[in-house]
C-alpha cells in the first residue's frame, strides 16, 4: 500500500492509463471481498487490458496462483456420559481415520506453463464435544486443499473425495486458482521490467479474479510468502524500495 500511495502521489504522467485499486476483505470469505464488490457494482473501474498485485512476493514476480477448497468432514457417533462411554460412540475418537489419510499424505507438484506449483492438503480446524463429562457425538475437520490452477474446482472436489473416500464430505468455500499467463505479451513485459525470475504463486490471491475477468495479472510486492500467517511476519525494507523502483520504471519506461 505504501508504494503504490507514493507512486500514484508522484507518478502524474505515466506512460499508460493506471487505476489504483485499495479494497478490503481480502483474506475472508469470498462474498465479502472488496474486489469482488468493485467489479460486481462498478466494473468500469477495473477495465485494463493488465493488472499487478502487490502482494507479498519477496519483490519478484509470482505467476498466478492456486485454487483454494474448505471441505468439512463429518463423524458421527453417540452421546453419552464419559463414565459410561460403552452406552455411547465416539465420534472424535473417528477422526483418527482422516487424519491419519492427512499426515501421510504427499502433496503433488503440477508443472503450468513452466511454472511447478505445489499442492497442499491439510486440517485446519477440529470440532467436537460440548461438555468434559460427555463422549461427542460429532466431529467435524475441516480441511483446506491448495490446488494447482490447471485443475478446476470441480475437478478438485472429485480429487477430495476420492482421497477421503467413505467419509461424508461437504464443500464450505472453494475459489479457482489462475494460470501464470506469463507468455501474454503484457505479462511478459512486466517480467522484463522487473529482472526478475518468476516464481509459483503457492497461495489463492486476487489475480484469479481478474483472470476470471478476462485480465492478464501477476503477483509482485514486498515481503516473504514463506511467512506469511507466522509470528515472525515482517518486510524487509529493502524489498519496499526494489519494488517502488521497479514499478516506477515500467511507468515511466
Amino acid at each position: 500500500v505504501a508504494v503504490q500511495l507514493k507512486l500514484a502521489a508522484e507518478l502524474t504522467e505515466p506512460n499508460v492509463d493506471v487505476t489504483w485499486v485499495f479494497y478490503d476483505h481480502e483474506e475472508v470469505d469470498s462474498a465479502l471481498n472488496g474486489l469482488g464488490r468493485i467489479s460486481r457494482n462498478r466494473p468500469e473501474l477495473l477495465e485494463g487490458s493488465f493488472a499487478v498485485l502487490c502482494e507479498p512476493s519477496n519483490a519478484r514476480v509470482e505467476g498466478g496462483c492456486n485454487g483454494t477448497m474448505r471441505v468439512s468432514i463429518k463423524l458421527a457417533g453417540v452421546k453419552a456420559h464419559s463414565a459410561r462411554p460403552w452406552m455411547g460412540e465416539n465420534a472424535l475418537h473417528k477422526a483418527a481415520g482422516p487424519l491419519s489419510i492427512l499426515a501421510n499424505y504427499v502433496p503433488l507438484e503440477v508443472e503450468v506453463d513452466g511454472l511447478t506449483y505445489r499442492e497442499s492438503l491439510n486440517a485446519v480446524l477440529l470440532s467436537a464435544g460440548i461438555a468434559a463429562n460427555v463422549i461427542p457425538d460429532e466431529a467435524v475437520i475441516t480441511v483446506n486443499y491448495r490446488f494447482a490452477p490447471s485443475k478446476s474446482h470441480v475437478e478438485a472436489e472429485a480429487y477430495l473425495r476420492q482421497v477421503f473416500e467413505g467419509y461424508e464430505l461437504e464443500v464450505t468455500d472453494f475459489a479457482d486458482g489462475a494460470r501464470p499467463g506469463l507468455e501474454l505479451p503484457e505479462a511478459a513485459a512486466f517480467v522484463q521490467a522487473t529482472g526478475t525470475e518468476p516464481f509459483p504463486k503457492y497461495g489463492w490471491t486476487d489475480v484469479a479474479r481478474f483472470s476470471a475477468l478476462g485480465i492478464p495479472a501477476v503477483n509482485f510486492g514486498p515481503g516473504d510468502p514463506n511467512k506469511a500467517h507466522a509470528d515472525d511476519e515482517a518486510v524487509v525494507i529493502d524489498q519496499i524500495y526494489s519494488c517502488e523502483n521497479a514499478l516506477r520504471n515500467w511507468l515511466t519506461a
